[in-house]
């Protein structure tokens, strides 16, 4: 066999379709049930690509050193600067590529989101992006096996060999490629190896992507020489209704609710700027803060001017007709939260409202501060949703260069050996997040990836 692909998500679906155009023969080995394939990329709907011009499907351009510059501001310069722009400009193209194979896009949303210019929205969210690339794979010949485990690499000299594969039955049979591309993922859904960096505190966290990403192969590769790269406490997470399933609950559970209020801890405090930054650009911050809150819960509090300004979750919020009683059904203490809300209404100055830009509706004199979007919680009836961590993807991983070849311990690239996706993400996400760039580095590398192990194989 030519080349092995390890995963069934977006990179790994990118890498199989552009090593199988090269000539390649691919295998692409899914460790979930068919219904259940492509990761976390089955719970996206838009991809973020640098673009000189609107058109229909993006409002305006988004040129490279707009996109370079927030890239650069969400992780507070820790990338590779090197590899970021390598995906930035490699971006250009995504939306003709996907519409090639199998991917339709939609017409710009509207709404608080502000994303309707920088990104690309799928239409029928991310499953329809991985059924339509599965389809297009099979019917270029991609062989594919679900529930198929890559239990063991096989290297020699930090060359790959073979893996062995570990089919649903439990049947073992090891697989030899002339060149493998590792699309499997980080380690999120492994509460052990969570544990290791944030104690008992991973128990509280809910893990909204795929259960199947356990580390299993990321650990195998840095066991074996790969060089590491990026902080194991570092992830991409958000705040999700702790209502939520422990595992896969995807997008819908995600809270938007907190740039419209304010959000306190167990203590019944406030704990962060609410109103910081435009919500693509720190919304993926609070999974990380509630992460180092008591018992890793927050509550987000709103009032009914306000209520239909985001997107809903799929849970109800907990109403009630005063702060107190609000506090009651929270189990927070009443007196403590009618200190934080006195405090807070206080402190705010209103100006002129909008939730679409930075306005300048913000506080004064309190600590933390509440920099946008600041109005008094005042509006009878008041409204609650429960927050959890939810963990979408983790950064630390391996170590690639720009022919996505994973670099070994001692500074050599493997001559066969590729890595796209989650598992090489911290490459370029030293820490923080940018709204849709995780399915744009996803299928940058995933195409850089294919093409190089192609040329491994002989192609």
């Amino acid at each position: 066999m030519d080349v092995l692909v390890i995963g069934g998500g977006n990179a790994a679906l990118c890498a199989a379709l552009t090593a199988r155009r090269a000539g390649a023969d691919v295998l692409l080995v899914e460790k979930a049930p068919e219904p259940f394939r492509g990761g976390n990329s089955r719970h996206t709907r838009d991809i973020r690509f640098l673009h000189e011009r609107g058109d229909r499907y993006v409002t305006g351009p988004y040129p490279e050193d707009e996109f370079w510059d927030d890239l650069r501001r969400v992780t507070c310069g820790q990338t590779n600067e090197h590899l970021a722009k390598l995906v930035i400009r490699e971006s250009a193209d995504i939306k003709d590529w996907a519409m090639e194979h199998g991917v339709r896009w939609q017409p710009p949303l509207r709404g608080t989101l502000h994303l309707a210019r920088t990104n690309l929205f799928m239409l029928g969210g991310g499953k329809a992006l991985v059924n339509a690339y599965y389809a297009t794979a099979l019917r270029m010949g991609v062989r594919v096996l679900y529930e198929t485990e890559a239990q063991e690499l096989i290297l020699s000299d930090g060359r790959f060999e073979a893996a062995i594969l570990r089919s649903a039955t439990g049947q073992l049979c090891e697989v030899e490629a002339k060149a493998v591309v590792v699309a499997a993922g980080g380690f999120e859904a492994n509460l052990a190896w969570l544990k290791r960096y944030w104690g008992e505190a991973a128990d509280n966290f809910v893990v909204r992507g795929a259960p199947y990403n356990d580390g299993r192969v990321l650990a195998a590769l840095l066991q074996q020489g790969a060089k590491p790269v990026g902080d194991p406490q570092q992830f991409h997470a958000v705040a999700v209704d702790a209502r939520a399933p422990k595992f896969d609950g995807g997008i819908v559970t995600r809270l938007d609710s907190i740039p419209f209020g304010i959000v306190v801890n167990r203590q019944a405090e406030r704990f962060y700027d609410e109103g910081e930054d435009l919500w693509p650009r720190r919304y993926a911050i609070w999974g990380g803060l509630i992460a180092r809150q008591p018992d890793q819960i927050a509550y987000s509090i709103v009032d009914a001017k306000v209520m239909h300004q985001f997107l809903p979750s799929i849970y109800p919020p907990i109403e009630a007709p005063s702060i107190p009683a609000l506090a009651e059904r929270l189990g927070l203490d009443p007196p403590s939260l009618v200190r934080t809300v006195e405090r807070f209404n206080r402190a705010v100055r209103v100006g002129t409202y909008d939730p679409s830009t930075l306005d300048d509706c913000h506080t004064e004199g309190l600590e933390p501060p509440k920099s946008h979007w600041a109005l008094p919680l005042d509006t009878p009836p008041f409204y609650a949703y429960p927050l959890r961590p939810g963990i979408t993807f983790t950064y630390m991983g391996v170590t690639v260069d720009d022919h996505a070849r994973v670099v070994l311990q001692d500074g050599r690239p493997a001559q066969n050996i590729f890595a796209a996706g989650e598992i090489m993400a911290g490459n370029i996400l030293g820490r923080g997040y940018l709204a849709g760039f995780g399915l744009t580095i996803g299928t940058v590398f995933g195409r850089i990836a294919g093409r190089e192990a192609a040329r491994a194989a002989g192609h």
